[in-house]
């Protein structure tokens, strides 16, 4: 029972390619990346299966951390659904590379693979390929500079086929 109990965890390991060989942005600028950034695509996962509207804003924290809140719609029930978390820099302040906590003192990687030099744009990978996400400043995101975006996460060996784009109509109006 062990050696299969063994055999299906690397079986399931196996799936998860790590991110590990993305580099991050360097010169990061935690102060210049407060605020609200709007997700424009993602990869599909069960903590936001069926939202829209999706969106988290960063701020800065006394001791060094970041404040994250995180928002989306909950669409069959018609209601906003919001969670608090918290960011810590993984090595040094001017890199982008975070490790989130929405549930202490569990911890998820958090890796700014791209971010344009106006703090716009950004794709963010997690531990594996399994996470991706797409930010934008903007809610409205023209379709061009959108499909650059999901070039450049391609590129990096996201699977464009299994991105979602993400309504931003209620952030809209």
């Amino acid at each position: 029972m062990k050696t299969i109990f063994t055999a299906l965890v690397l079986l399931a390991l196996a799936g998860c390619k790590s991110t590990s060989h993305l580099k991050v942005v360097s010169d990061f600028d935690a102060e210049r990346y407060t605020g609200i950034w709007y997700e424009a695509a993602r990869y599909p996962h069960r903590f936001e299966k069926g939202m829209s509207a999706v969106s988290a804003t960063y701020s800065l924290n006394d001791d060094g951390t970041i404040k994250v809140q995180n928002r989306g719609y909950l669409d069959k029930k018609s209601k906003w659904k919001e969670i608090e978390g918290v960011a810590k820099f993984k090595g040094a302040a001017n890199e982008g590379w975070l490790k989130v906590s929405f549930f202490k003192p569990f911890y998820a990687s958090y890796k700014i693979i791209y971010l344009d030099d106006s703090y716009r744009n950004a794709i963010i990978a997690g531990p594996s390929y399994g996470y991706l996400w797409i930010l934008t400043r903007d809610p409205d995101l023209p379709k061009a500079e959108l499909d650059q975006l999901i070039s450049r996460a391609r590129n990096f060996g996201y699977d464009e086929e299994k991105i979602i784009l993400v309504d931003q109509q209620r952030n809209q109006l």
